[in-house]
């Protein structure tokens, strides 16, 4: 296949999927994760892609939300590691709020059946991998239900998030960097996630490294606004201490 046809493959995956990584192309076309980069490289010079950290995204679909299926399916393995290590700040006998997210809910998941907790959430994944425990204190917070991420969102959930005041929150996103900060493709969630880091005296983001670089629509902080970074060793050493430089402390599990 020459780098043309490749590459106008490349993009017509893109587009169906909104987003393509470097590695999966490399073994799709047999061609080396350089050659892949270069064809990024010239689409994203020909305004039909933006390159982000380890793949690209369509131009113009910073909207883009895939559903909650295809989402869990993607660094399934990391996120089971970021899950683990984030076990380790849950406060003892204290209340924390899980924001809505694949990664948040393979925490939920995580948590012992022992144990003794106060946990708010507005994402029903959440809620129904902590109903069944004895020890946990469950506080589910209405309102609309978006469907691709099963979270309550608009003023319900808004209200009640203004009278919490938790210990952590463990957050999630869809993208963040130094630059462009924590962004959503959603308006709606994206006001809930700026509540939810109101609503806590520590923020625990946890995100994988293919988030990394990734900018969506709707931006509702800064890496500034997180006290610890939970993610994976695909983060770069360089990437973790360029966001340790700014106050975050980061852990890659």
């Amino acid at each position: 296949m020459y780098a043309p046809e490749r590459q106008q493959e490349i993009l017509r995956l893109a587009q169906e999927s909104g987003r393509v990584d470097v590695l999966s192309l490399a073994e799709e076309f047999q061609v080396t994760a350089e050659t892949v980069r270069r064809d990024l490289k010239a689409l994203d010079r020909a305004g039909l892609l933006r390159r982000v950290h380890g793949g690209a995204i369509p131009v113009g679909r910073l909207d883009f939300e895939p559903d909650l299926a295809e989402r869990d399916a993607v660094a399934a393995d990391e996120k089971d590691r970021i899950a683990q290590a984030a076990l380790a700040e849950l406060p003892a006998d204290g209340n924390v709020i899980i924001d809505a997210g694949t990664t948040t809910a393979r925490l939920a998941a995580a948590v012992p059946v022992d144990a003794a907790l106060t946990v708010v959430t507005h994402a029903l994944p959440v809620a129904a991998r902590l109903a069944d425990h004895p020890g946990i204190a469950l506080h589910l917070v209405g309102g609309r239900v978006r469907h691709r991420t099963r979270a309550a969102v608009d003023a319900w959930a808004l209200g009640a998030y203004a009278e919490i005041s938790a210990d952590v929150v463990f957050l999630a996103t869809n993208g963040f960097s130094p630059d462009c900060g924590l962004t959503t493709p959603d308006l709606a969630e994206a006001a809930v996630k700026r509540a939810v880091v109101k609503a806590a005296r520590r923020v625990v983001l946890l995100a994988d490294s293919g988030k990394f670089g990734q900018r969506h629509f709707a931006r509702f902080g800064d890496l500034t606004d997180v006290d610890l970074l939970i993610t994976d060793t695909g983060l770069s050493p360089d990437d973790a201490r360029s966001i340790e430089s700014r106050g975050t402390e980061v852990v890659r599990a």
